[in-house]
């Protein structure tokens, strides 16, 4: 398997400098880059490919010595990849009829994260192993940087990145041939809904908590969202106002991500298989605003569902669930979520009218009533067992 470590580094004064001046010179080459694609297809004609950009690495190197010529050849080269990506991304929408998203010059706050594409090659992770109590790891042109390893590298490092969070700094370690963990069978299967009002609820009738960490903090972030807005563009108070707000957002993406590990783990010790629905969240959290020639309604009411789904983070927690059932050896079923929720799990009928309210299920055929959260559990589960008994069958 592939996975990967992200761990918190602690850097130096002179290091965070290095590290910002690293940032700084692959922005501009990849703004640079980006200006040579645009030039040349506007005045010649010509298509810039990735070969060509990397071909001239060298004579840029030579000519700027103190800037360009101190980094990491490899990592250079992986940022002319991701402008490749970009394009390549960019051609594949207008092939698709998507809007095509032409690749934009990166600013400062928009270029956080340099990737060395092989340990050893202009990095290297664990550089000091015969230190006993801390972890370092080496990156050319800024020298050791103090890791804080809260747990083990399992695998082979094959790539490292670093990223820049607000003021903190963060190393990204992609590892191949990361062994499976199973854990012994416990011979229980569920079905899970995912919601709002609980983040999940099994069709055995345990519901766990959404803790609405975005709603929790929204004081806090309106507080601090309204004082950056009486500030001066280009002032430093600005910068530290735009600080401050990116510091509320990434506490409340951390306590998101820290709960979905919690809440995914949960459900991999306890069960052998889990089915959950197929979710489309980005069409679901779509707006509601339409046009002006067509307005659409309850714009409001739309406005504030999107931010609760959002706020849960049902697509984070579905990612982390996918990996740790893997790790654990546990089988994960996707099934269809339409209609879930209205169709009765004892009898099969299926109704808007059988959803009384958001937690209210009862039957207008059969006169079943059950949690609506529960029975569409139920409905989830027995819908992942025929799917799963068709492909065993095929």
């Amino acid at each position: 398997m592939r996975r990967s470590c992200k761990f918190l580094l602690r850097p130096t004064a002179r290091q965070v400098v290095a590290l910002t001046a690293c940032l700084d010179d692959h922005r501009a080459l990849y703004n640079a880059a980006l200006e040579h694609r645009r030039t040349a297809y506007r005045m010649a004609g010509v298509s810039i490919t990735y070969g060509d950009q990397s071909g001239e690495l060298k004579h840029i190197r030579a000519d700027d010595p103190e800037g360009q010529g101190r980094w990491s050849f490899s990592s250079q080269q992986a940022t002319l990849r991701r402008l490749d990506k970009a394009f390549a991304a960019f051609f594949t929408r207008v092939r698709e009829g998507r809007t095509p998203g032409f690749p934009r010059f990166k600013g400062r706050g928009w270029f956080d994260t340099v990737t060395w594409p092989k340990d050893g090659d202009g990095c290297r992770w664990d550089s000091q192993p015969q230190h006993p109590t801390a972890t370092f790891m080496r990156l050319q042109g800024i020298g050791h940087v103090r890791v804080h390893q809260h747990r083990p590298v399992r695998g082979t490092v094959k790539t490292i990145s670093v990223k820049r969070e607000g003021s903190r700094w963060y190393v990204i370690l992609s590892c191949d041939d990361v062994p499976a963990n199973p854990l012994p069978a416990t011979g229980a299967v569920a079905g899970i809904d995912m919601g709002v009002a609980w983040l999940v609820t099994t069709g055995d009738g345990e519901h766990l908590a959404n803790p609405r960490h975005l709603a929790v903090a929204a004081d806090r972030l309106a507080t601090a969202q309204r004082d950056l807005a009486r500030k001066k563009r280009g002032s430093t108070r600005r910068r530290k106002a735009v600080a401050r707000v990116a510091a509320l957002h990434a506490k409340v993406r951390r306590q998101r991500l820290d709960g979905a590990h919690k809440t995914a783990l949960a459900l991999v010790r306890a069960y052998d298989l889990i089915v959950h629905e197929d979710l489309k969240i980005a069409n679901m959290t779509r707006s509601a605003s339409g046009t002006i020639e067509a307005p659409g309604r309850n714009v409001a009411a739309k406005s504030g569902l999107n931010r609760s789904i959002l706020d849960a983070g049902w697509g984070v927690f579905l990612t982390i669930l996918a990996h740790k059932a893997e790790s654990a050896g546990r089988e994960l079923i996707a099934v269809e979520p339409r209609n879930t929720s209205r169709t009765c799990a004892r009898c099969g009928h299926c109704a808007a009218e059988n959803r009384l309210t958001q937690a209210a299920f009862a039957c207008t055929a059969c006169g079943h009533a059950a949690h609506a959260d529960v029975n569409a559990a139920t409905n989830i589960l027995r819908a992942g067992l025929a799917l799963r008994q068709a492909a065993e069958a095929a």
